[in-house]
């Protein structure tokens, strides 16, 4: 595949546009979910997990997301009704993709993990993750646990671009990818090798863009769900064999989605509950939060073509639960308190890029030590990061600083192309609270401005609890405020609001970060204690 990265930076994503225009089908009668009174509200997650892809395994589900430079990469969420999810791991341990997923002369920001497929394989009783990097090549990783460990099956050099894997009845691997040219390959019987490949579908100029595929045999027939970025979803089904050929019918196009100020829901995917009714799994452009996926009913036609299920003409806020068996147990929450015990860090962080992990470690707290002689926090190794949860939340994180060393920077971010923080800068023997703003990136990723501090406040003593509260509804920029305490009870505001943009470019939203680096020499270290993500 040879589509450039501008094509497909103009590609991916139009511009977010205000949701009007067509609905995607009449009001029916909702699945068997309706016998049940209780609703969901949407969005199911309010957190930053696009790409979706979603499936059933027994009485669980599970679903996989994009994650572009953040390391683990291709989470795996896991759920018993849909509605309720918890992070059960990734599917890709370390992005081991080239040097600049190190931070090692060259940066992978906005590349690495994107719209990725997630299945499992009755025969071997094996999850399969696929995905391409960097349009080279693909990459197939397998797990017998959803939670892991996750290890590469094989690498494929064709690049499946927007890949959906499918497992047929009869065991054989497909693969439907590409971008308005959708093609179909087959795997061999061990999923190592290309067996054939080949286009069956080619999108009419009057719909532009389609991308983002999932692929699925139902009732015999086979379906390719693809996106049209980013305000419509299409389906193309063949009664002919995975091959084809396929006839192409709208989902919705310009739907109002179901969050205020937010985009159109699309590219995710299909899942059956174990009573047979049938759900869509989307996302919804979010920012500065990001994307974030919804949930709604659909209903098939007779002649074997999906319909939404709306809420007066749009995705509904809320819907009937799905009827499923009464789950085993609560899933784990997004949100609380990481004393960071154990041997492991919880699946809810991710790492900007991959870490060195010599210079981090676990036991009575989380220590950083410094990774890396910069002035450039987007340069900085070993910077972990968390999902900020919406509507608005706050973090609030307590840190051991009497380990710094002269030059050394730690603290905690608001991080994207456009960033701030609240922290420590230790010089000339001194330690000093300080909020800094003003780091930003070009549309090329690149640095153009490594920060200024705007206000500063003396600290004493060796601990300090930060503060970071986010605004993330979507609609406008949203202001990010930063405090900090000396006891954990009185909490001082430090600087002025923060405004977190909502352009989409970077795809990935706005993320709480704990960052520790040198700007001098390394050696110096913070111990972070306790993380709490809380809401109002």
């Amino acid at each position: 595949m040879d589509m450039s990265w501008t094509h497909h930076e103009l590609s991916r994503r139009h511009a977010l546009v205000a949701a009007t225009g067509l609905a995607a089908g009449a009001l029916l009668p909702t699945a068997r979910a309706s016998a049940r009174a209780a609703t969901f509200t949407n969005p199911v997650i309010w957190q930053d997990f696009a790409d979706i892809d979603v499936i059933r395994v027994g009485d669980t589900y599970y679903a996989s997301a994009s994650t572009m430079h953040y390391s683990p990469g291709a989470p795996v969420l896991r759920s018993y009704d849909l509605v309720n999810w918890e992070i059960a791991g990734h599917s890709v341990p370390t992005l081991d993709f080239g040097a600049k997923y190190d931070l090692n002369g060259a940066r992978g920001y906005v590349r690495g993990i994107w719209a990725s497929s997630l299945a499992y394989r009755p025969s071997n009783r094996t999850f399969y993750w696929l995905g391409q990097i960097d349009f080279a090549r693909t990459y197939v990783y397998t797990a017998t646990a959803a939670e892991g460990p996750w290890n590469r099956l094989t690498t494929i050099s064709t690049p499946y671009y927007d890949a959906g894997l499918l497992v047929d009845t009869d065991d054989t691997l497909y693969v439907a990818y590409g971008n308005t040219t959708i093609n179909v390959a087959q795997l061999s019987p061990d999923g190592r090798t290309q067996v054939r490949t080949q286009q069956v579908f080619t999108t009419p100029s009057s719909v532009g863009t389609l991308e983002g595929s999932r692929f699925y045999k139902i009732n015999g027939q086979y379906y390719i769900f693809v996106t049209r970025p980013a305000n419509g979803q299409y389906i193309l089904k063949s009664t002919s064999g995975p091959f084809g050929p396929y006839t192409m019918r709208q989902v919705l196009l310009d739907l109002p989605g179901p969050i205020p100020g937010g985009g159109v829901p699309h590219q995710g995917g299909l899942v059956q509950t174990q009573s047979g009714a049938w759900y869509y799994l989307a996302f919804v452009d979010a920012y500065p939060g990001g994307r974030v996926p919804a949930l709604a009913p659909v209903t098939w036609t007779s002649d074997g073509w999906p319909v939404l299920q709306l809420v007066n003409g749009a995705w509904g806020t809320s819907y009937p639960s799905p009827a499923v068996p009464t789950p085993p147990r609560q899933v784990t929450p997004m949100t609380g308190v990481d004393t960071f015990d154990g041997t492991t860090l919880k699946p809810r962080w991710e790492w900007n890029h991959n870490p060195d992990n010599t210079k981090w470690a676990l036991g009575n707290g989380l220590t950083l030590r410094t990774a890396t002689v910069t002035n450039d926090l987007y340069w900085a190794r070993n910077t972990l990061t968390h999902r900020i949860q919406g509507p608005t939340s706050t973090a609030t994180a307590v840190l051991d600083h009497s380990a710094m060393r002269d030059g050394d920077r730690a603290g905690l971010a608001l991080l994207r192309d456009s960033s701030a923080w609240i922290g420590l800068k230790r010089d000339g023997g001194t330690t000093r609270l300080v909020m800094v703003n003003g780091l930003t990136m070009d549309g090329n990723w690149n640095t153009t401005g490594t920060g200024t501090e705007v206000a500063s406040a003396p600290v004493q003593g060796t601990r300090v609890w930060l503060r970071a509260n986010a605004d993330i509804r979507p609609g406008s920029a949203r202001p990010g405020t930063f405090s900090y305490s000396t006891d954990g009870t009185t909490f001082t505001r430090l600087g002025p609001a923060f405004s977190m943009g909502n352009d989409w470019r970077f795809f990935m939203g706005y993320r709480f970060a704990l960052f520790n680096y040198a700007t001098q020499a390394l050696g110096g270290a913070v111990r972070v204690t306790r993380f709490d993500l809380s809401t109002p």
